[in-house]
């Protein structure tokens, strides 16, 4: 999940739905951070913010939120052989009275050397703490057996860091004790009911002492599902009434059993209830006001028997406080030489603690603390950038920007705008805001709609209109088929009378070439009849000479050549007549002869004017033909348009 960090303690699983309970729970304001996910919003947690209080696994109705601890890396090392002893806390016993002997014993059987419960070292926290108290009158100690509230002081508060009890917690108490009074060098691993503890023993100031946080949750889930059991055993150090720290007010218990109760103790549990109280505090402190003995402050409700790290099943009821209960009478049975036995006063009991541990060092136990608000720093918008972030809100009134619904996670309008500042949330997030944009936006859609409907009723009046046209052109189409189908049909006809046209003109040219070929026959032939008339011209010419001669002859001749006469005469005349006829033929030859000339010539302007139209009628049956192509692709695209006007029309 975006911007959320791989090795953070509480990290954001896919469950997670945005409802913004997480935020209305956690005392940090920037630790959870509204963020949008593939359009959907997420709540994930910010590592470095977070204090691992572990008030959002309560609120957390959708199981969004998850945890890591060192249970995996603690089995596999005992796999591979590493000497591993266990710190086990005193609520492991109130939660698992029946389970508890096995489980250790499993744990036996796995390779784990020695097993010492941490109510020892809760014994010693409780002798460290009078001691310091006492011995340096530091009143008004924050106790700091919670790591949660150390963690939060440390970022948070870090004016409060000199106030936190310089004593180790229980855990570490129990663990140095271990390490440097039993002189045990097997690695430490904590069983423990808190998931916080991981950040105590990660800390720089506790000295590494402890290699593992096993949850109780981790811990039995993993040896219920591997089965792990074994002959029963128990934790090997004698402890008193530190076995009830785990409970609210245990240490305050301790403290009264030891000092009396006419010293005050405040005692304060409860996620925000510890941190609204810190807050407070930290201006007691600062103003000089009069302070308790020492505050008991533990940040869950119900105390570590109940911690984050617990089975949710076991918060369901209150078996646990009743088996606590027994523990902590048994505790309070010892004789009087026992520190912690109700037979004593409460100045014998702590003379008698004392004595338990007066081999002990108390510089052993003190411990440092860190100031890591450095980068953390919360920061408080100046009146003109709040004023900004609610224009962004779109909060314009002293009422909107008082709503204080709640929707968003945070108690207040200025909260959230304070949040958006410190960017770990945004304007959407905020239900008025959102509200206030959908109502803008029902109503932008209702002017809208009312703007459709009426552009609708133009729409549907043009529609008619364009189904009045459609039909028109539709009808126009049909008409326009028609008139194709009509040209078509004449092309069709002038085509095929440009085709026999074209036929009947190459007849006509034929017909002028035979013409022209019989012209040119009858030209030869009055060639020859020219030639013809010149002979009968010279016939009749020396036939005209012999009749002169005969005439002569016959006047010779005197009366008996009077027929001869008569005969030459007549022959004469017929040399006349056909020299005449011959000149007679001449004439009508050149005549004719003109004539036919004249007939040539206009038979070849004939030949031409029809190799003219005949050019044209070929072309123009060619433009036909591509005019009839025209129509019917013309007609084609008439039909498909029409065709489609049909479904426009429908």
């Amino acid at each position: 999940m975006e911007n959320q960090k791989t090795d953070a303690l509480v990290y954001t699983n896919d469950n997670c739905v945005g409802c913004n309970k997480c935020i209305s729970v956690c005392p940090v304001l920037t630790a959870n951070h509204a963020v949008s996910e593939n359009d959907e919003n997420k709540i994930i947690v910010d590592g470095d913010q977070c204090i691992s209080c572990g008030a959002c696994f309560d609120a957390c109705a959708h199981k969004a939120r998850s945890f890591r601890d060192d249970t995996e890396r603690f089995f596999e090392d005992l796999k591979n052989g590493e000497r591993i002893s266990l710190l086990l806390a005193p609520a492991f016993l109130a939660n698992y009275p029946r389970e508890y002997g096995s489980v250790l014993g499993g744990l036996k059987q796995l390779g784990v050397n020695r097993i010492i419960s941490v109510s020892f070292g809760a014994d010693i926290t409780t002798w460290g703490y009078i001691k310091y108290i006492t011995e340096h009158k530091f009143t008004g100690g924050i106790s700091q057996p919670c790591p949660a509230v150390v963690r939060y002081v440390e970022r948070y508060i870090p004016e409060l860091i000199p106030r936190l009890m310089p004593v180790h917690s229980p855990l570490m108490c129990g663990a140095i004790y271990v390490k440097k009074y039993m002189k045990l060098q097997d690695k430490l691993a904590f069983i423990s009911p808190c998931i916080a503890k991981k950040s105590e023993i990660d800390d720089p100031n506790c000295g590494g002492y402890v290699s593992y946080n096993v949850t109780f949750s981790h811990l039995m889930e993993y040896v219920r599902e591997h089965g792990i059991s074994g002959p029963a055993v128990k934790d090997e150090i004698e402890y008193g009434l530190g076995s009830i720290y785990p409970m609210p007010g245990g240490l305050k218990e301790n403290v009264y059993w030891f000092c009396g109760e006419e010293v005050f103790i405040r005692q304060i549990e409860g996620e925000r209830h510890a941190y609204d109280f810190l807050e407070d505090y930290k201006g007691r402190v600062l103003n000089g006001k009069e302070l308790p003995f020492m505050v008991d402050a533990l940040n869950c409700a119900k105390g570590c028997i109940y911690g984050t790290g617990v089975e949710e099943s076991k918060v369901e009821t209150d078996d646990t406080l009743y088996e606590l209960q027994r523990i902590k009478g048994a505790s309070k049975k010892g004789g009087r030489n026992h520190a912690f036995s109700r037979n004593l006063t409460p100045k014998q009991r702590l003379d008698r603690l004392n004595k338990q541990f007066k081999d002990l060092d108390i510089h052993d136990f003190i411990r440092h603390y860190t100031d890591q608000s450095k980068g953390l720093e919360i920061r408080d918008p100046s009146a003109a950038e709040l004023d900004a972030i609610y224009e962004r809100l779109d909060k314009q009134t002293d009422a909107q920007k008082t709503v204080n619904c709640s929707a968003c996670g945070y108690n207040t309008c200025k909260e959230m705008a304070k949040a958006i500042y410190n960017s770990c949330n945004h304007k959407d997030n905020c239900v008025q805001y959102v509200k206030a944009r959908v109502e803008k936006e029902n109503m932008l859609s209702k002017e809208l709609a009312e703007e459709m409907e009426a552009k609708n009723a133009e729409i549907m009046a043009k529609n008619e209109l364009i189904s009045k046209l459609i039909e028109e052109v539709s009808d126009d189409f049909a008409s326009l088929d028609r008139s194709i189908n009509e040209m078509s049909q004449g092309n069709n006809s002038n085509a095929e009378e440009s085709t026999g046209i074209s036929t009947s003109m190459a007849d006509v040219i034929s017909f002028c070439d035979q013409l022209q070929a019989s012209l040119g026959s009858i030209q030869g032939l009055l060639v020859k009849l020219e030639e013809n008339n010149n002979e009968i011209t010279n016939v009749a010419e020396e036939t005209n000479l012999l009749a002169l001669n005969a005439s002569i002859e016959a006047a010779r001749a005197g009366e008996s050549g009077r027929g001869f006469a008569i005969i030459a005469e007549n022959i004469k005349k017929l040399a006349d007549l056909s020299k005449d006829a011959a000149s007679d033929s001449d004439s009508n030859k050149e005549q004719i002869q003109e004539a036919i000339t004249q007939l040539l010539a206009a038979a070849r302007k004939l030949i031409d004017i029809i190799d003219t139209v005949n050019l044209r009628v070929t072309n123009l049956a060619a433009a036909t033909e591509e005019i009839a192509a025209s129509a019917d692709m013309v007609s084609e695209i008439s039909a498909d348009l029409k065709g489609k006007m049909e479904k426009l029309n429908a």
